[in-house]
């Protein structure tokens, strides 16, 4: 294990295999974002990120700053990243489909110093900062930055050191920022280097390809910190093509992917053809398959999807993955715990589940220090940090089941999250945006069902007055969502009611609801407006 920043580790790998491929751009990505294709080895890469550090160190960044980036999956996301961590400054990624509102949370909770951007967000940015009263120094994604008014003490960064800031949605409305450390991102990379059997990593001639965006932790510390470990060749889409999927893959040369949930059933619904077994990929590595198709996609295109568990909290201090047999197959297993990790399935009172009876799941890392690997802390939220390692455990909100084989099966969320193609979606945050809209006097939202995305948000809506076209009004409230939240959390499903079913603290009660969204769908009192929900620049 290497010691100390991210930047080490990406160091150490440049060592290890200066003319080997660090990324490779493929031309549909490069004509997407407007940059060069082609492969970028880890001599090329070092020197880039060492220079635009030294541009960092001379405008005074260092030690105990953060600063946002809003890039996409371009390669420059790794210039600022490892420039900067080589400072011990921390990065904020922000997603590109977030907008004002989003933003401006961002940037004032975060407290970062200045923000990295392209061309095409600089204004929202500018306005986002405006609007929290902040002067927040923007750097163009292809530039190097001025000097700040107030520079940074030069401090070397260690495995202590905070490395990233990444938000992640809870059940209180606003995202929480998960402060992870050097030491998080470590053992993410030794973790996948090495488990060994179905996803045993070779060294200096790995190649893996990902459409997950690199603001999550998929991305930015398990692909990234795996192949930093053993010096593989990393290619990032800017998103998933189903159409060009196959063909991404082969011109990538890749033997590992990275998925979501929701790419099997797309790829599996186009019509089969000779080339769809690829021997080249070892293993696909990720979460949620449905179970119906996990067998015959595995058939089909001739390797395992290898199903694993995690959050952005627990990184890989609590990683629990299907990577040996028995996979158990088809029945939404996600492997054994290893040695390294604790993990406990509880009931409502505490105690402990009996065998396949579904609750709650708490882990914890095994030895004297249950948080290794974990992340450090809720930024500016000690109450939630304390809750989630409530009596020494973290509560992971996931209801599950352990079989008497020891494997995990997943059975639900706890939490109120609507999760959307891969995406965590807090109910309270979208019903906070949609409050503000005129014709609403109260709203609440739910998961609804959806065969491609898993779920979809449906809001439930008691307006002041009766619409005279509701179907006008579902559709001008789901812009209006659209405007000021990233486009997966506006409505899909719109529904006009008398009345929210409340408790007696006029809390929303979920469970009513829930029966109140399924009534609502099956009498066909629901208006459709998924045709809205897309991506935008």
């Amino acid at each position: 294990m290497v010691k100390g920043s991210v930047f080490d580790l990406f160091a150490a790998a440049a060592a290890r295999n200066p003319q080997g491929a660090f990324l490779c751009v493929l031309p549909e990505t490069a004509a997407a974002y407007g940059i060069a294709s082609g492969e970028i080895n880890y001599a090329q890469a070092l020197e880039r990120v060492l220079t635009l550090s030294s541009a960092y160190q001379a405008a005074g960044f260092g030690s105990g700053q953060r600063v946002g980036i809003l890039v996409e999956n371009r390669p420059t996301f790794f210039w600022h990243w490892f420039a900067l961590n080589r400072l011990g400054v921390s990065l904020v990624p922000i997603n590109p489909d977030l907008r004002a509102a989003e933003i401006e949370y961002m940037i004032d909770h975060s407290d970062m110093c200045a923000a990295i951007v392209i061309p095409a967000r600089r204004k929202d940015m500018e306005s986002a900062a405006a609007a929290v009263g902040r002067a927040l120094p923007l750097i163009d994604v292809d530039g190097t930055p001025a000097p700040l008014a107030t520079p940074a003490k030069p401090e070397q960064p260690t495995s202590d050191t905070e490395c990233a800031l990444l938000y992640t949605s809870g059940t209180t409305g606003r995202p929480k920022g998960c402060v992870l450390a050097n030491e998080y991102f470590h053992v993410c990379g030794d973790w996948y280097a090495q488990t060994g059997g179905l996803i045993a990593l070779r060294q200096n001639c790995e190649r893996m390809i990902t459409p997950l965006p690199l603001f999550h932790m998929n991305a930015m510390a398990c692909s990234t910190a795996g192949m930093l470990s053993v010096a593989g060749c990393l290619t990032f889409v800017d998103r998933f093509h189903p159409k060009s999927w196959w063909d991404s893959v082969r011109q990538s040369r890749s033997t590992i992917l990275h998925y979501l949930g929701v790419m099997p059933a797309m790829l599996m619904a186009a019509p089969e053809a000779p080339s769809d077994r690829l021997d080249n990929i070892r293993f696909g590595f990720g979460a949620g398959v449905d179970r119906l198709l996990h067998a015959p996609f595995e058939q089909r295109f001739g390797f395992p999807l290898i199903e694993a568990w995690a959050m952005t909290e627990t990184g890989s201090g609590a990683v629990i993955s299907a990577h040996e047999e028995p996979r158990h197959i088809g029945a939404n297993c996600f492997g054994r715990a290893t040695p390294e990790v604790e993990a406990r399935v509880v009931m409502e009172d505490g105690s402990d589940a009996p065998t396949d009876t579904p609750g709650e799941l708490l882990v914890r890392r095994a030895g004297a220090n249950p948080r290794f690997g974990f992340f450090r802390e809720y930024l500016k939220d000690p109450q939630a940090t304390a809750e989630a390692w409530a009596g020494g455990w973290f509560h992971t909100g996931d209801v599950v089941r352990r079989a008497a084989d020891g494997s995990f099966h997943f059975v639900d969320r706890r939490k109120n999250v609507i999760r959307r193609s891969g995406e965590n979606i807090s109910a309270v945050e979208v019903e906070s945006v949609l409050q503000r809209h005129p014709a609403i006097k109260q709203v609440a939202c739910v998961a609804t069902p959806d065969a491609v995305r898993g779920d979809e948000v449906l809001a439930l809506i008691v307006p002041h007055e009766k619409p005279a076209d509701e179907t006008a009004l579902a559709r001008e409230i789901a812009e209006f969502c659209l405007s000021r939240l990233a486009y997966y959390k506006a409505p899909g499903w719109t529904s006009f009611v008398p009345s929210i079913p409340l408790t007696g603290t006029q809390k929303i009660q979920r469970g009513a609801l829930k029966q109140l969204a399924q009534d609502r769908m099956e009498a066909g009192f629901c208006h459709d407006t998924r045709n809205l929900k897309k991506r935008s620049a």
